[in-house]
């Protein structure tokens, strides 16, 4: 069981402390894709005076702009890092950077017009375009912090978490989220990369992560293997569905999400549709004619 973490203390407008150089202000945007709603990190001493970098703005929602300028005034905003371009993350970053004059990075958006997810809350943000496009690796520095870009695709094929050195901290975005799991949805979205992200960020043994979305993860090291070890099951899942004679998403979901709200099997049908893509990369299974959520599967 993955040890989830579906309690933690916060109001909507209020900029909370959350460790010595992060503070957290959460959109009012909650739902079943956001949970409590966007949760905007401003990284820096909270001096005035000082310069600060604030990840994800969140939604185009005018009353956490003013919120967010509420925030950070009396410093100076040098960054703004947004983690990937679904309208729940960064809409915002534009109109946020003109108010205060910050550069805006992060990775390319993806060409893909038409993404599966759109009708999960997860549509890209069409228009937005960062000052700098980051690949990852890149380093952004500030007053008494450093920041390193890790690219991380597989929820989005353009998902950048953000590494906090000074407390060996990582900015997950949706790519690592401590009340649930991620949404993989195709085709922007990629379980093989997914995998292979969460393995990256594994490796590195961060003291905490800080995702977009819900409470931070304290322990990562069991948070992550526990994680992991559910995607793999899930993948021996619908594997086994495929060797029981289902042929079809439709026909896996209601079996896999039997206890789940019905009202999360679309997001449940982007996830198997991502393993079953998975499997007939690796060679474990045949689609007809492409794979895709009306696809007929089978085992090869």
């Amino acid at each position: 069981m993955i040890p989830f973490v579906r309690e933690f203390g916060f109001a909507y407008g209020r900029r909370d402390q959350v460790s010595p150089l992060i503070q957290r202000v959460i959109a009012n945007n909650p739902g079943p894709f956001t949970f409590t709603g966007t949760g905007t990190y401003v990284v820096g001493p909270p001096e005035a005076g000082s310069a600060v970098a604030v990840i994800d703005p969140g939604p185009l929602d005018p009353a956490h702009l003013e919120v967010l300028l509420a925030a950070v005034e009396g410093r100076t905003v040098s960054h703004v890092l947004v983690t990937h371009t679904h309208r729940d993350h960064a809409p915002l970053a534009r109109p946020f950077a003109e108010r205060t004059g910050a550069v805006i990075l992060a990775a390319r958006p993806p060409a893909q017009e038409t993404h599966a997810s759109g009708g999960l809350d997860e549509d890209e943000d069409a228009v937005f375009a960062p000052d700098q496009v980051l690949t990852g690796g890149e380093i952004i520095e500030g007053d008494g912090w450093t920041m390193e870009a890790m690219f991380t695709p597989g929820h989005a094929s353009n998902h950048m978490a953000f590494v906090l050195r000074e407390e060996n901290a990582l900015f997950s975005g949706d790519h690592v989220m401590g009340w649930a799991t991620t949404v993989v949805a195709p085709p922007d979205g990629n379980m093989r990369d997914y995998m292979a992200s969460l393995d990256a960020v594994i490796a590195r043994d961060f003291a905490t992560l800080w995702p977009t979305h819900g409470a931070p993860v304290t322990q990562p090291a069991p948070f992550l293997a526990a994680y992991r070890a559910h995607r793999l099951e899930r993948e021996s899942q619908v594997l086994a569905r495929l060797r029981a004679g289902d042929r079809s998403v439709a026909e896996m979901v209601p079996v896999l999400y039997a206890v789940v709200d019905q009202r999360l099997w679309p997001a449940a049908s982007l996830s198997v549709l991502a393993h079953l893509i998975k499997l007939v990369e690796d060679g474990a299974a045949t689609a007809e004619p492409e794979p895709g959520l009306r696809a007929v599967f089978d085992l090869a």
